[in-house]
């Protein structure tokens, strides 16, 4: 419960009061390594801070899947629109470690947003930080080539290029495994 409490404090000072309410609402999971833990077509019910581990966003295709996200320990993770809109999920979340996270309900993050003073602020900013990773993510797709999104990969998040296989993040930057073979050539 420290590294969530930590997290939150980098943003913004909670009271001990608030920090019980919000605390007492969160549930600890714990995932094998290649578990899916949400499904196309499943509603998310839960966002969740990863104390340890890591998590792969992707679409499932027959030929290969389509790698967009990754999520680290001390960061969030969530089928974060259907989460919002509790609406079915287009894309799966999968562990590709042993994972272990302290998850809360849609319900209960609503009650913590009508019942503390400092919940509706703490879920804005944890927004805004999802919604700047993804419009990054979206921007580069669309200016940078791949040997440029590769090396801001391994500059921004070297952890992702030393954890995770070379196919996820090949899709991840949008290229084949046997593009980014030839990618890492060049760059050595």
């Amino acid at each position: 419960m420290n590294k969530i409490r930590n997290y939150i404090e980098t943003i913004t000072e909670v009271n001990d009061e608030d920090w019980d309410f919000f605390s007492s609402k969160l549930q600890k999971k714990v995932f094998s390594k290649k578990k899916i833990i949400t499904k196309i077509g499943q509603i998310e019910n839960c966002i969740s801070f990863i104390e340890k581990g890591i998590v792969r966003v992707f679409i499932p295709k027959e030929e290969e899947d389509i790698t967009f996200g990754f999520s680290f320990q001390n960061e969030f993770i969530s089928a974060y629109d259907s989460f919002l809109m509790q609406s079915p999920s287009q894309y799966q979340l999968e562990t590709l470690a042993e994972t272990s996270l302290l998850s809360i309900s849609y319900s209960d993050l609503q009650e913590v947003y009508r019942k503390t003073k400092i919940g509706n602020l703490i879920g804005r900013l944890v927004a805004e930080r999802l919604f700047i990773l993804k419009s990054n993510r979206a921007l580069s797709l669309l200016n940078d080539s791949a040997e440029q999104r590769y090396l801001n990969l391994f500059t921004e998040r070297p952890n992702l290029i030393k954890e995770i296989p070379l196919k996820y993040i090949a899709s991840y930057i949008g290229v084949t495994p046997q593009s980014l073979s030839r990618i890492r050539k060049q760059i050595t």
